[in-house]
């Protein structure tokens, strides 16, 4: 691995190490808009029969730790792909669904289709980093995050997107938003602190990963999200190939491929399946695999989260693979995010 990290020490970092000063942005803007305060109420009231949770990309993923918050609260939802969305599922265009939209452009080809197909007949919410965007100007509600401009691969739109959707949850499920927004306020310290240790937490794990071929990312509930974004982004980022999925459904065929070019990192996630999380991981390590676990007193410093309430863990668990898509790349010897055959904004369906 380069000592000087300057193939690493790009745009996409600076994106990264953005994050804090995003997060901190993003809490001070958020309220709660007449609108949105009266679409939350039809909901309680049962004016709503479906709550529809809809992205693509990291920005789908987001929305797991929302859509288990719904369905706990009692709603009807679910989380559907837009473009599934759009030719297998429009039925659910209709007054008695409620669609929350999350595009971090507002404009990418599918959420652009889903304005037009759509045409009034549900509500929409929208999640978006794009002020003046199809999906802000034509929501019914727009929940603006303050990312700025992104250079490639999502990392502070992704973590923006997911305290809007949490400020959501609060605004609908009616919790307390003060205490909300005190547990938001901690993020931005919590994500400056991890990253004050980039370099270390980068070096670390490119010794975690050397010899590396079949990488997988596992967790269970809220940590979906990062299972899903993380594979994603290594991919983005470093043309390396990786797969998320449930610890679950690791168990059912992935679980052969162990050997010692795997390397799993497993996510110990909510209490109620954090022992079956950790089993998964001891089970790996005895098969011959590699394996780390990303919680709270981790014994890996880079897979370390900072101490802070449940209720952001969605945001900091991201962080690991962050430091992992710069470790691969640091191996690799190329600059991470920088995109040949894709783009920032999918205008092709």
């Amino acid at each position: 691995m380069p000592s000087d990290f300057s193939v690493i020490e790009g745009a996409y970092l600076r994106d990264i190490l953005d994050q804090p000063r995003a997060l901190d942005e993003t809490l001070a803007g958020l309220e709660v808009p007449k609108t949105l305060h009266q679409l939350a109420v039809r909901l309680q009231e049962g004016k709503f029969k479906t709550v529809v949770l809809t992205g693509m990309g990291s920005s789908f993923h987001a929305l797991h730790p929302l859509n288990i918050e719904l369905v706990n609260h009692g709603f009807t939802a679910m989380m559907v792909e837009t473009s599934e969305l759009l030719h297998y599922r429009s039925r659910l265009f209709d007054p008695k669904t409620l669609i929350v939209a999350v595009s971090q452009s507002g404009q990418s080809a599918e959420v652009v289709r889903l304005l037009e197909i759509n045409r009034g007949k549900s509500s929409v919410i929208a999640i978006t980093n794009t002020p003046g965007s199809p999906l802000a100007e034509r929501a019914d509600v727009t929940i603006l995050s303050q990312a700025g401009q992104e250079f490639s691969v999502s990392c502070k739109t992704y973590v923006t997107a997911l305290m809007a959707l949490q400020w959501f949850g609060a605004v609908v499920c009616k919790r307390d938003l003060q205490r909300t927004r005190q547990e938001l306020e901690t993020a931005g310290s919590a994500v400056r602190d991890y990253l004050g240790h980039w370099k270390e937490h980068v070096h670390d794990l490119a010794q975690m990963l050397k010899g590396t071929r079949h990488l997988f990312l596992v967790g269970r509930g809220a940590s979906l999200a990062a299972v899903g974004t993380g594979a994603l982004i290594v991919k983005e980022s470093d043309h390396f190939h990786a797969e998320g999925m449930s610890s679950a459904a690791f168990r059912h065929g992935p679980f052969e491929m162990l050997s010692d070019e795997t390397f799993v990192l497993v996510f110990a996630g909510e209490h109620k399946t954090r022992d079956l999380n950790q089993r998964l991981f001891e089970d790996v390590r005895e098969e011959r695999g590699r394996a780390e676990l990303v919680s709270e007193g981790a014994a890996s410093p880079s897979c370390a989260l900072p101490s802070a309430p449940r209720f952001i863990h969605s945001i900091l668990e991201i962080l690991p693979v962050q430091m992992v898509t710069l470790a691969l790349a640091a191996q690799a010897g190329r600059e991470p995010g920088r995109f040949e055959l894709a783009s920032k904004v999918t205008t092709k369906e």
